[in-house]
């Protein structure tokens, strides 16, 4: 069980979870592809990640909501590296709140983020997957399992990510493609900026989980070459408390 020499790309890689994720994994001896929207930050993490771990890396500046964008993020990953061992579909956001108060505009972005970036980017590289009996993982949420009443847009689109996820794992597993989803609860990111309120701003340090600890999940689940790790939940202890 390991990626070294492996081909990773990962969505959403310019900060949080898919920050931490791009780092893990090249800890690890992977050679990885960043994507998100923020050029000059992925390539400070990428300068960082050779400097570091002596890892090679590709940044290919990508908005998930653009189809042709994402094919050509995919391509351009197996063109540079020849070869694509692991996908993690990282980026996602969440934003509104109240059925009756969010707009038209935001469950727009949301959806076309955090659903329709995840199938155009595991219908892009499926095809690779299968030649490198390879690992394809989903960063889920708690919110796709258990009702979140503070937002049910979102949670809407994460139970999309997990029904998508386990339904593919039927489809691609006999491939020899592993398909993995890890949900996490509250993380200590940038999530929830798009409102003004960040998780980062909002938690201390350690007080809920920290980017890194999903981070070694999603390694975790990506090392796999035989079995599949079906899905993994990482809550922070007293998650469950006022339940």
């Amino acid at each position: 069980m390991t990626i070294e020499d492996n081909v990773a790309l990962v969505t959403g890689a310019s900060a949080g979870i898919g920050e931490a994720t791009v780092r893990a994994l090249a800890r690890e001896g992977a050679n990885v592809a960043l994507a998100a929207r923020r050029r000059e930050r992925l390539e400070e993490i990428a300068d960082e990640l050779e400097s570091s771990f002596d890892a090679e890396t590709l940044v290919v500046p990508t908005d998930v909501r653009d189809e042709t964008a994402v094919k050509s993020m995919v391509e351009t990953t197996v063109e540079t590296f020849g070869r694509l061992d692991i996908l993690v579909n990282n980026a996602g956001l969440g934003v509104g709140g109240d059925v009756e108060e969010t707009t038209s505009e935001e469950y727009r972005l949301m959806m076309e983020t955090n659903v329709d970036g995840v199938f155009f980017a595991t219908q892009a590289a499926v095809p690779h997957l299968r030649k490198t009996s390879g690992n394809l993982v989903f960063v889920g949420s708690f919110a796709g399992q258990y009702p979140r009443p503070t937002n049910p847009m979102y949670a809407a689109t994460k139970w999309w990510v997990r029904g998508f996820a386990h339904s593919v794992e039927g489809q691609i597993g006999p491939d020899g493609i592993g398909v993995s989803v890890v949900n996490p609860t509250e993380v200590r990111t940038e999530f929830g900026s798009e409102e003004g309120d960040s998780l980062e701003e909002r938690f201390e340090p350690e007080e809920v989980t920290e980017p890194e600890e999903i981070a070694n999940a999603i390694v975790f689940a990506a090392s796999q070459d035989r079995s599949t790790v079906h899905e993994i939940d990482l809550y922070r202890r007293d998650k469950f408390e006022g339940w």
